[in-house]
């Protein structure tokens, strides 16, 4: 990767628009990211609401400029302002890596947003951010997000046997990649 530049934000999908976090996201975050099934897959608890808070400030005032820092975009309707989820794009060390993660409320799951999304992050991410290599780490049993992995055109590179121990048992990590060039092969011309 090179320097960093401004990030072109919003970005608009056919159906999305990825934006910033805003104040107003709070009460909706909090909401489901409150619920055990949406805490389940995710490395910590269900949140508080005084932890909903620091999330949504931080993803509002989030700066991308060097490796550890994060991308997280609010997901809306086009047509409908209100919350559906987040995406998140993390630059890892090493030189152009990075990893894509998303959340959604049980509500918006199984309609194509997060796959949606999630392609738009992956763009900006090759095309605007110039990275190489793209992964995302999932508990094995997630199936909902290895389909959606798949749909996206990532391929599983591994499955490490009690990867992480988290919630009081040990999980099994899958990590799903794609390149820049293996992007680019799929893009239309």
């Amino acid at each position: 990767m090179t320097e960093p530049k401004p990030l072109p934000l919003p970005i608009r999908t056919e159906r999305l628009v990825l934006r910033r976090f805003e104040a107003g996201d709070l009460d909706a975050y909090h909401a489901y990211h409150s619920l055990p099934e949406t805490a389940r897959f995710l490395p910590g608890d269900a949140k508080s609401h005084t932890q909903s808070m620091e999330s949504v400030g931080k993803y509002a005032n989030f700066v991308f400029e060097k490796e550890g820092d994060w991308i997280c975009l609010a997901i809306e309707a086009a047509d409908s302002p209100g919350l559906l989820g987040e995406v998140v794009l993390k630059w890892l060390p090493g030189c152009g890596q990075a990893e894509i993660g998303w959340s959604l409320p049980p509500a918006a799951r199984g309609k194509g947003i997060a796959t949606e999304a999630a392609a738009a992050l992956l763009k900006l991410g090759f095309e605007k951010l110039r990275f190489h290599r793209i992964e995302a780490k999932l508990d094995a049993l997630n199936t909902a997000s290895a389909a959606l992995c798949e749909r996206l055109g990532m391929r599983l590179e591994s499955t490490q046997v009690d990867k992480w121990h988290y919630k009081g048992q040990w999980a099994t990590e899958a990590v799903y990649a794609l390149i820049e060039d293996e992007w680019k092969s799929r893009q239309p011309a």
